[in-house]
């Protein structure tokens, strides 16, 4: 690892910031922009964090699915997998795994699933999430849907919760990831285009690499590779049955910072906001964050100082602040707190993910010299 101090830029940022701030800290962030910026309410940002899915006993036949269920007869008329990947939308030529979707223009990690034996489907890799999860259209590519025995389950999302059915599959397989039977949880298309979402279980000792330069994904055991020379390593701690927290200064302000990986945007708690500033400023967007559950809960998109992880300083960052329901079901109100977004973790050139070293390891894109 480099002992350097790394700054690196997001080029995600937007415009500048006016309102009352109390940390010396605060500076413009660059005018170039990912996102375009916009006055009133901005396109909602995608949370897809199944952040608390928990399993709940089969449920009694005559719960109403979900609006916009399928029919069974629907399942006869189901594409096959071949044919959904075809019709992913992205900006430019479909790259393997790690795609820039149209509606949120964010480099998500997409990781190709096979789900007993069909597939590959596309489905984002979640750090943020505890358990996986499929569309209605993958449940029915799978034949799987609806289920038999009328099983539902509880899913908290960033926005909500609510009861979704779930169907039994025998494995799950990406990399050096096997999973054996399990249940998914069956959501509506709320993924920006994929298939599901590959959340954290099974992922323990393993290693996520994740080339966004080169559009690389492997998922492998970790046999406790030390990070290379000029990257920097932010180490991890895990919380809430397994999802990463580092610890962060923002300003002057200290944070606990979740990766999620399956979130369009950094979001922010109203502890660290009040904490960064004594109120928000007035010309603050406003922007609704649609969860799994389709529920919609509005926060002000608001520009942060620098976020420091030791070793590197990364500035022009945007966050999304409200008093989001996940923060409640975490008990996390009272600690500034944000989870971090693929707006910022894919500004990087490449991230590695070591749940058996319990860091991150990280590479800016200015950083010189190959990788293999």
């Amino acid at each position: 690892m480099s002992a350097m101090r790394t700054s690196c830029t997001l080029p995600a940022a937007r415009g500048r910031m006016a309102g009352n701030v109390r940390r010396s800290r605060w500076r413009r962030s660059p005018a170039r922009a990912l996102l375009a910026r916009v006055s009133g309410h901005a396109p909602a940002r995608l949370c897809g964090g199944l952040l608390g899915l928990l399993l709940a006993a089969p449920l009694a036949a005559d719960i109403p699915p979900a609006s916009g269920s399928p029919s069974p007869s629907a399942a006869a008329a189901a594409p096959s997998p071949a044919d959904q990947l075809q019709e992913i939308i992205v900006q430019t030529s479909e790259p393997r795994f790690v795609a820039p979707t149209r509606r949120d223009r964010i480099g998500r990690i997409w990781a190709p699933v096979l789900i007993d034996g069909k597939g590959p489907y596309r489905l984002v890799l979640d750090t943020g999430a505890n358990r996986s999860a499929i569309t209605t259209r993958t449940a029915l590519s799978l034949g799987e849907y609806p289920p038999a025995d009328g099983a539902h389950t509880l899913v908290t999302g960033f926005t909500g919760a609510a009861m979704v059915p779930t169907v039994h599959v025998d494995k799950v397989e990406v990399g050096d990831l096997l999973m054996g039977a399990t249940d998914l949880p069956v959501l509506q298309d709320v993924f920006g285009g994929a298939q599901g979402v590959l959340g954290i279980e099974g992922l323990a000792n393993k290693r996520i690499y994740a080339d966004f330069t080169h559009d690389k994904l492997v998922i492998s055991q970790s046999h406790g590779e030390r990070a290379r020379m000029g990257f920097t390593v932010v180490p991890l701690r895990e919380v809430h049955g397994g999802l990463l927290v580092a610890d962060v200064r923002v300003g002057n302000v200290r944070a606990k910072a979740i990766i999620d990986t399956g979130a369009q945007g950094t979001v922010g708690n109203l502890a660290l906001r009040e904490a960064l500033m004594r109120r928000p400023p007035r010309n603050a967007a406003h922007q609704d964050i649609i969860g799994v559950t389709l529920d919609v809960q509005t926060g002000d998109d608001i520009a942060l100082p620098d976020i420091d992880f030791g070793h590197l300083n990364v500035q022009g960052v945007h966050v999304v602040f409200g008093d989001m329901y996940l923060f409640q079901h975490w008990k996390m109100t009272d600690e500034p707190t944000l989870t971090l977004g693929m707006d910022l973790l894919g500004s990087f050139d490449i991230l590695i993910i070591d749940y058996n070293r319990h860091e991150l390891q990280i590479r800016p894109r200015e950083a010189p010299g190959p990788i293999s």
